[in-house]
């Protein structure tokens, strides 16, 4: 049986894609035609992705006038993060239960690089692994209904989160906040895990309200 092509490669996540990648901007019209021509998709194609990224929380269709880039406050990337700091606490607990020698070793090999990408200031790359360390603590944690609901929330808000990677010295506490998660699960502690993730993100929450709007 056929099980269809990677997410990646349907035109919703083409879409996404570009929309994560800031080739389209917040509060960007996204004119069918124009969609249809960059991604070579038919009308009705275009029209179901604009419909399931509205779903998920990138767009906005509006009355009368087509879809657009929904824009993120500061507010609301607040109250994202929040939210995510609770279900997050939950992976990071589920993974310390869970996680094998295997996984513990691909921990700290993700860990060590971005001690790496600190230390070489490569924020791009530190950015990158921070995003694998914490679907990885996701993956080992195997609890799908949370993932699902953090994998959204953490979509809308990329934009903050690219920001806020750049502020000066941010980069090096997170990773000292990132290390004693990941030490956390290592050790099989679910209380301590958890109780690092909390705090990692409730960090999170306080730099993006110091962040000018």
């Amino acid at each position: 049986m056929n099980a269809g092509p990677p997410a990646a490669e349907t035109l919703t996540g083409r879409v996404r894609a570009a929309i994560l990648g800031g080739d389209f901007a917040p509060n960007q019209r996204l004119i069918e035609a124009d969609v249809c021509e960059q991604f070579g998709a038919a009308r009705a194609a275009v029209r179901e992705t604009f419909k399931e990224l509205a779903g998920e929380g990138l767009v906005e269709i509006l009355r009368n006038k087509g879809a657009r880039v929904r824009a993120i406050s500061k507010a609301e990337a607040v109250e994202i993060t929040e939210v995510r700091m609770v279900l997050e606490g939950l992976s990071a607990a589920k993974a310390a239960e869970r996680v094998t020698p295997e996984q513990a070793r691909r921990l700290r090999e993700i860990v060590a690089g971005m001690r790496a990408a600190v230390e070489g200031h490569d924020l791009d790359r530190y950015s990158e692994l921070n995003v694998l360390l914490h679907a990885t603590v996701r993956e080992i944690a195997g609890h799908r209904t949370s993932a699902a609901i953090i994998e959204r929330l953490g979509a809308q808000v990329v934009r903050h989160k690219y920001r806020l990677a750049r502020q000066p010295g941010r980069a090096a506490t997170s990773l000292a906040q990132h290390e004693l998660i990941v030490a956390a699960i290592v050790a099989r502690d679910p209380e301590a895990a958890q109780t690092a993730m909390r705090q990692h993100l409730r960090s999170v929450t306080k730099a993006l309200e110091s962040t000018p709007d």
